[in-house]
């Protein structure tokens, strides 16, 4: 097992899961969680920027209409997906609806969305956005890709499996969250994470020194996630 793999099984086993054993512990899990559901969205633009052509006047995409095709896919079922009631809707804005569904408070996530301040960000996420919208911004297309497929991608399925069998064991009421998190199950399981590997492949394209960058961007990403549910399980409410 490598190293990514080792860190991506630590992350669906992380304990924090475990304490999914009141509304209070799923509210505070949720208002840390969201800024990752909204950094996701920067990471995925990012891609989108590098891969596609989003400038005017346009041009043609340097990359082959196959690598545009996988990102805009994705986009689109990041930002126009169905609800569980057949209405389009954004992940963010569903997740949004799954917070205040529990009375998980969006007071904080919704002031830094007009400020964009990173101040306004709870401590515990802060670091977390801020390493995210670095690689976003500045990083290497294959450091994006890789933050992407293996810190978002590769790990949801599984890390959210985990989320939904403990709060249906705790018969939580909470089923726009549910649906939220089955839906990325089913999407990033079978659509959007072989899109996602797909892109890195080609990105990579087997160049030792890219698969290396990839591999160092994917245990960094890992890393950070780590030490958002570690600080998340540090600071629940007694």
């Amino acid at each position: 097992m490598n190293i990514i793999q080792a860190k991506q099984q630590d992350l669906t086993h992380h304990p924090v899961y475990q304490s999914f054993n009141s509304v209070s512990a799923i509210q505070h899990f949720m208002r840390y969680h969201v800024f990752a559901v909204w950094d996701f969205m920067s990471l995925l633009k990012s891609l989108q920027n590098h891969i596609t052509c989003t400038q005017i006047p346009w041009k043609p995409s340097g990359y082959p209409s196959e690598m545009v095709r996988l990102i805009n896919q994705i986009v689109v079922g990041e930002e126009s997906d169905l609800d569980q009631y057949g209405n389009p809707t954004s992940h963010f804005d569903l997740y949004l609806k799954a917070m205040e569904e529990v009375g998980a408070s969006t007071e904080e996530i919704r002031k830094f969305l007009k400020s964009l301040d990173l101040n306004d960000i709870p401590e515990g996420a802060r670091e977390f956005v801020s390493y995210n919208l670095n690689v976003a911004k500045f990083g290497h297309v294959v450091e994006v890709a890789a933050s992407f497929f293996y810190g978002r991608e590769k790990l949801i399925p599984d890390m959210f499996q985990t989320i939904v069998d403990t709060l249906q064991k705790e018969n939580v009421s909470a089923p726009t969250l549910i649906y939220y998190l089955q839906r990325h199950i089913e999407v990033d399981g079978n659509e959007h994470g072989p899109l996602a590997l797909k892109c890195l492949d080609y990105l990579t394209a087997g160049d030792p020194r890219l698969e290396s960058l990839s591999m160092h961007s994917g245990q960094e990403a890992l890393q950070k996630r780590q030490d958002l549910w570690d600080f998340v399980l540090k600071s629940l409410p007694h």
